[in-house]
């Protein structure tokens, strides 16, 4: 006899298309009703794809006529597709429609950390996501997604990216010998970055999220000039100190003309892994007037929790493998909050790049010689 329980039971061996977590585990399933042997299914999901729907339709059928259901109803309801990227200017990476800076004005601010649950944020909720580790000098991205150990394949002379968590990767790391140290000055790094996005490859995507080194560079100008990025993301901590590197920063991003979608204060007050109380140990909201400043909000405050540095070290993301903790939500928000500007930002006419394409001589950093007319937005 079907029962909720056993239909339940059953929905849980459905796992949602690129993830190993089940339909009943994301909480997608809003509605179970039975009636003799007919049973109702309604079912909420987070991606607009109809490949996802179909595959789940399918899933969901074949598992539920195993335990004698004879008439099945499913109901799927789903965002409306995401909208092409209206963004103009060079772009070497055309199969992305949106393209995320995530950049911090100094290291140890926990960028890395914050790119990755961003990334699995994003593809949590439907979206089709790609994650470019491009901290040349710091590739952490490999360990902190699980895949240190894994080579990527190489297919007709180009670099397939390591899916992982519902997610595309590419690291500088996966690709190099572990504990190599890399002493790369402007043309090296500039060509490396050029070669991550146009030799890997990347699928049709909806973004890709891309960890820069700290500061203000020959990276992110190079991506800058490479491909239109749609917008910026700024790491930050509360301290004083770390503010005015991120106003920097964001400096930065108005100089590439790049649209800021928002600043992450990390480390925004400490959660008690005892009591869950919460302590400001750093302070907490001071980036707020830095925001309003540079006319733009605060994505996220995510607080200190023992989780995340452990879910960073042993490659489990906290927003996918602690989806309950205080710091998934409050990424999950975060990375809400991002794709509602990334949309804002291309029915407002998107992005152009053509106004920062270099002036000097290829292969010559403008960053490095002080000359071309971005010149003035780079330092080391």
């Amino acid at each position: 006899m079907l029962t909720r329980e056993s239909v339940e039971e059953k929905l849980k061996e459905v796992a949602y298309p690129g993830f190993t977590k089940s339909i009943v585990d994301f909480g997608f399933v809003k509605d179970i009703d039975i009636s003799d042997e007919a049973v109702y299914v309604e079912v909420d999901i987070s991606s607009s794809a109809p490949e996802v729907e179909q595959q789940l339709r399918d899933e969901i059928t074949k598992k539920l006529q195993l335990i004698g259901a004879t008439k099945i109803d499913i109901v799927i309801t789903k965002p409306k597709m995401p909208k092409q990227s209206s963004s103009q200017g060079k772009n070497i990476a055309p199969q992305v429609k949106n393209f995320v800076m995530v950049s911090s004005g100094k290291g140890g601010v926990g960028k890395s950390t914050t790119t990755v649950n961003l990334a699995i944020a994003l593809a949590m909720d439907g979206k089709k996501v790609g994650l470019l580790d491009a901290d040349i000098y710091g590739p952490n991205i490999p360990r902190m997604m699980g895949i240190e150990n894994e080579q990527p394949e190489v297919v007709a002379n180009k670099v397939k990216p390591i899916l992982s968590h519902g997610v595309e990767v590419m690291s500088m790391g996966s690709l190099m010998e572990e504990g190599q140290s890399l002493i790369w000055r402007g043309a090296m790094i500039m060509k490396a970055i050029q070669q991550l996005l146009g030799d890997i490859l990347w699928s049709d995507l909806d973004v890709l999220v891309i960890d820069m080194p700290p500061g203000t560079g020959d990276a992110q100008l190079t991506l800058a000039q490479s491909v239109p990025v749609t917008a910026g993301v700024c790491v930050t901590t509360p301290q004083k100190v770390a503010l005015d590197d991120t106003a920097r920063s964001l400096d930065m991003f108005e100089k590439l003309h790049i649209p800021i979608a928002g600043i992450v204060e990390n480390m925004s007050g400490f959660i008690c892994p005892d009591s869950g109380v919460e302590y400001d140990i750093f302070g907490k909201g001071t980036t707020a007037p830095l925001a309003e400043k540079f006319n733009t909000q605060i994505l996220g405050e995510i607080p200190i929790e023992p989780m995340v540095r452990e879910g960073g070290d042993s490659g489990k993301p906290v927003v996918f493998h602690q989806s309950g903790s205080q710091s998934a939500k409050r990424y999950r928000e975060a990375a809400q909050k991002l794709w509602q500007k990334i949309e804002q930002i291309n029915e407002e006419g998107g992005v152009d790049n053509e106004a920062i394409q270099p002036t000097t001589p290829p292969g010559v950093s403008a960053c490095s010689t002080g000359g071309g007319n971005q010149g003035g937005g780079c330092s080391h």
